[in-house]
């Protein structure tokens, strides 16, 4: 039987991602959509998907009641017993495990979307047993550095990988990597992108007036968004008196960036930002010039693909994924990773270009997110990979 009625959706917690939540409410008229998680706290649900407990991480008496509600709806002694020892031990794990045995069993889905390299480890027993099919998404971080750097992460991801049914890749650059980890010729791994529905993203009309130079960078404070390296830029830039303004949302109280900058005399300059609301980051980011992202590795950044669609010029270090969308000199601009010196020369450069130059640089590179990542295509092609995996394992 290759029929795909049932999909669970797992990346531990109730507050997925958005990718995520434009991609169930894309899936839930045609099947029945579940997500499981430990963090039951939640504001907005997508409408006709089915939100399952496991348990909270954070409160224990959360956890004991849905432990227990489990154990007795089994009607099983032997796990009801099983469940109070667990709870007297304040055996969070085991408890966990079970919950999730108990819903699994409940549901018997078709098919199980982990969203994370990490969600692994909770599934073990399940996918060692074949009993359900299931797909793993590979991002960011955790394929592209962690099991190149943990060589114990990396014999654990190549005893599990063959394992898995198929796999999601946000890019061709993170399909390539995962190579390294697990190659085969019966590999299902499909390249499906990040989707956004472009008629309710607002697109700039024209770029700000301003004669000051806006920046903008958008992302956690980690060492691999190479903030240190586009602070270096913005001493470059000011040691050429070029009058700028660089944000960086998501980055602010962090204790290295805040040194820099003033180790490099960029108080003024320089600002640094809390996360915000997608509303916020997104007008913030229409108020820029220009979008700068110095990362040294990436799968495809959202924010490089809302920029595009906002009407919002890039500039990015040529890593991973980022080649897969900007074209140089095309529908934006990169430069090498690790070379400050080489975005400070594309920022003054930029900020020379006539605005004849820059607009056909903006028209172009809408039309690219357009094409390339428009929801409707991302949730066909998320479709496609289940099928093909429930098809090529019946």
């Amino acid at each position: 039987m290759n029929s795909l009625k049932k999909i669970i959706i797992f990346d531990g917690s109730f507050k997925t991602t958005t990718f995520i939540n434009r991609l169930v409410n894309g899936l839930v008229n045609e099947y029945d959509v579940y997500i499981m998680g430990f963090n039951e706290q939640l504001n907005y649900k997508v409408p006709k998907v089915h939100y399952v407990p496991l348990g909270s991480n954070q409160n224990y008496f959360r956890l004991a009641y849905v432990s227990l509600k489990y154990a007795f709806k089994t009607k099983e002694l032997k796990r009801i017993n099983k469940a109070f020892r667990q709870l007297v031990q304040r055996d969070r794990k085991g408890l966990q495990e079970q919950n999730l045995a108990v819903v699994l069993s409940n549901i018997q889905p078709d098919l199980i979307h982990l969203q994370w390299l990490s969600n692994i480890q909770l599934f073990e027993k399940h996918i060692a047993a074949n009993t359900y099919k299931f797909i793993l998404s590979q991002r960011g971080f955790h394929v592209n550095i962690r099991p190149f750097v943990s060589s114990e992460n990396f014999k654990y991801l190549q005893e599990w990988y063959p394992k898995i049914d198929g796999f999601h890749s946000v890019s061709n650059a993170i399909k390539l990597v995962s190579e390294k980890i697990h190659a085969s010729a019966n590999k299902i791994d499909h390249v499906v992108y990040t989707g956004i529905d472009f008629e309710k993203l607002p697109s700039n009309k024209s770029l700000p007036t301003t004669k000051t130079l806006e920046i903008i960078s958008v992302g956690r404070a980690h060492w691999i968004k190479g903030y240190n390296n586009a602070l270096q830029s913005c001493q470059l830039l000011k040691e050429q008196n070029i009058d700028f303004k660089y944000t960086i949302i998501g980055a602010a109280g962090d204790e290295e960036l805040q040194f820099l900058r003033h180790d490099y005399g960029l108080q003024n300059e320089v600002e640094l930002l809390g996360r915000m609301p997608q509303k916020d980051v997104f007008e913030c980011m229409q108020n820029a010039h220009v979008l700068v992202v110095s990362s040294i590795a990436e799968g495809v950044p959202n924010v490089v693909v809302e920029a595009m669609g906002l009407g919002v010029p890039v500039i990015s270090t040529a890593c991973g994924g980022v080649e897969e969308l900007i074209e140089n000199n095309t529908n934006g601009w990169l430069v090498p990773t690790r070379n400050p010196k080489a975005l400070a020369e594309a920022l003054i450069k930029f900020n020379q270009l006539p605005k004849t130059t820059i607009e056909e640089i903006r028209t172009t590179a809408r039309k690219k997110v357009e094409a390339q990542h428009s929801e409707t295509k991302m949730i066909a092609d998320m479709e496609n990979l289940y099928k093909t995996v429930i098809k090529a394992k019946s």
